[in-house]
């Protein structure tokens, strides 16, 4: 069975860091705090129902994102969540790989919307022994 994620993030991907930023910290009132890790810097910021928003300066097309994220940092084991989704048949868009403090993976879901998990670095890929 695959371990239920712990938490849930949006994630933009945006054209100019420092204008998102003043849109939503000045404009919407959302505290947002900068996180190093990406160049120049990355966003993070949660709204009241606990629900955390993060900001990416990336080159991409308009519509790939909002994009939605699964933490599943509260054990680790994004190896083996990534396997058990392919032996359902998942279609997997990208692999694990290496993000800022962590690692992620995407993959579809029936219709086709893209999903990712993220696990941060201090947990481990594989929970096997």
């Amino acid at each position: 069975m695959i371990p239920k994620p712990h938490r849930a993030s949006i994630v933009y991907y945006v054209s100019d860091i420092a204008r998102t930023e003043a849109f939503y910290r000045d404009t919407l009132g959302i505290p947002l705090q900068r996180q190093e890790g990406a160049e120049p810097y990355w966003l993070t910021g949660s709204l009241d129902q606990g629900l955390e928003l993060v900001f990416f300066q990336l080159e991409t097309t308009r519509g790939n994102t909002p994009a939605l994220i699964f933490d599943v940092s509260s054990e680790g084991g994004i190896d083996d969540i990534v396997a058990a989704l392919v032996e359902k048949g998942v279609t997997i868009v990208t692999p694990v790989s290496e993000a800022p403090g962590g690692w992620s993976a995407d993959f579809l879901d029936p219709d086709g919307f893209g999903i990712g998990l993220y696990q941060s670095e201090d947990k481990p890929r594989s929970l096997k022994k």
